[in-house]
């Protein structure tokens, strides 16, 4: 491997190129027309444009982002998050085309961004799951059926589904039809798959993640899990890791289960593996996502491992360069997504141009962006800006630290999601550590 191309924009297409070039590898930046300012392509070897603004004619057209692999003669391409980084038709054209794609294989791609089929991969393996209807549910009489026998509620989830899309709530029998054929039409609209399976709902769960690598000699380890409860709409809004609702016996059983599904299926790549946590202490499986995780770099923190580095020398063909035991965890690790977003606007997305940048610094302060002073951001994608990251000894430090640093983040020119970070670290509520993914419904900001 001596040159990737980055399939990808933003922060993480910036994050890749930061760690090829700590390996002494050779970058290529494609970007829209839109893009053509953004820092990825100014810190990039090479650049080229591959479409205009719109993401279906640009960072989702394969054709494109092949030739342009082709021309530049990158032999690998990393697809960051989002985009084609879990789409199994994507990752097959690179290997046909004699390209590595750093991520697992298509097979494993597939298999996993079938929700449905990933659950059933898990049970097979003995990973417990939220009980429920095995497969597609093609029918509401089906739907019904279920309902009844694992009594509401219930939630129906796409099976390709994903930021919520797809997914419906349903508490009683009558509410059943409405909310199956709305489920459908949505899954159908937003991902062209309309099929949906069905779960029992957990009332008041945690989300909790196990951060998973693998590589093509056998070897898969566990870097601990990362809590992903505070969400609006089934997004994550702020992560953090070690999580404070586990306690050490069943952190231990977690990762371990994660780990036996991940080698049940020769899963090599980063991963992880995501599960809801019950009130009991009772944890299933709910979704593994085959590629890196916006929130990868609070499990950097506190581990010291830089998972994108390794997930490119697992692509390579070498071993992973640790073993379990080297893992420890040091300290907490808090992250907080900073979204061009009005929360006070049912997070309306504000593009525009930023007029004013000052980020913050200091002792355990990390700031993964791609924006500066003058940079215009496009209506065309994702709000996300830049990621927040601060370490500490414990939660409670890295708690101020995150305080700390949002009073020093000033972004003028467009509306931003700071101030309900500072809403949310201030409640009494997120510094008890007990709370559940309805934390944004139930707490009066």
């Amino acid at each position: 491997m001596r040159k990737i191309l980055v399939a990808n924009r933003g922060e993480i297409a910036l994050r890749v190129i930061r760690a090829a070039k700590e390996l002494g590898l050779k970058t290529v930046a494609v970007h829209s027309e839109a893009d053509v300012h953004s820092m990825h392509v100014r810190f990039a070897d090479e650049d080229v444009c591959i479409g205009s603004a719109r993401s279906k004619d640009s960072y989702l057209r394969q054709d494109r982002i092949l030739s342009a692999a082709l021309i530049t003669h990158a032999d690998a391409i990393h697809p960051g998050y989002g985009f084609l980084s879990e789409n199994s038709e994507f990752a097959e054209k690179c290997i046909a085309a004699g390209i590595t794609f750093i991520g697992p294989s298509p097979e494993m791609i597939y298999k996993f961004g079938n929700k449905a089929v990933a659950k059933d991969t898990m049970k097979a393996a003995g990973v417990p799951c939220v009980p429920g209807g095995d497969g597609v549910v093609a029918t509401v009489e089906e739907a019904l059926e279920i309902g009844k026998e694992y009594r509401y509620p219930v939630i129906i989830k796409a099976v390709a589904g994903g930021g919520g899309k797809g997914m419906r709530i349903v508490r009683e029998a009558s509410q059943m039809k409405e909310q199956f054929e709305m489920a459908r039409a949505e899954a159908g609209n937003s991902f062209g798959n309309p099929d949906v399976y069905i779960e029992k709902y957990i009332e008041n769960p945690r989300h909790i993640e196990v951060q998973l690598l693998g590589d093509e000699h056998g070897n898969v380890v566990h870097l601990y899990e990362r809590d992903c409860s505070i969400q609006r709409r089934h997004q994550k809004l702020i992560e953090e890791t070690p999580s404070p609702a586990l306690t050490p016996e069943i952190r231990e059983k977690l990762c371990a289960t994660a780990v036996k599904g991940a080698q049940s299926i020769g899963y090599k790549s980063a991963g992880t593996m995501e599960f809801l946590l019950d009130e009991d202490g009772s944890f299933y499986f709910m979704e593994m996502n085959t590629r890196i995780q916006v929130e990868h770099p609070i499990t950097e923190y506190i581990t010291g491992v830089d998972l994108v580095k390794e997930q490119i020398a697992v692509a390579a063909g070498n071993k992973i360069s640790f073993k379990q035991s080297d893992i420890q965890i040091s300290g907490h690790s808090i992250e907080c997504r900073i979204n061009a977003e009005d929360p006070d606007n049912n997070f309306c997305p504000s593009p525009g141009q930023i007029k004013s940048l000052y980020t913050p610094g200091g002792p355990g302060i990390r700031i993964d962006k791609h924006v500066y002073s003058g940079y215009v951001i496009p209506p065309y994608y994702d709000s996300m800006i830049a990621k927040l990251i601060t370490h500490g000894r414990n939660r409670a430090e890295a708690i101020v630290r995150m305080e700390r640093a949002l009073e020093e983040f000033i972004v003028e020119g467009v509306k931003t999601t700071i101030p309900l970070h500072k809403k949310i670290l201030a409640s009494e509520k997120f510094r008890s550590g007990k709370f559940s993914t309805k934390f944004l419904e139930e707490t009066k900001l």
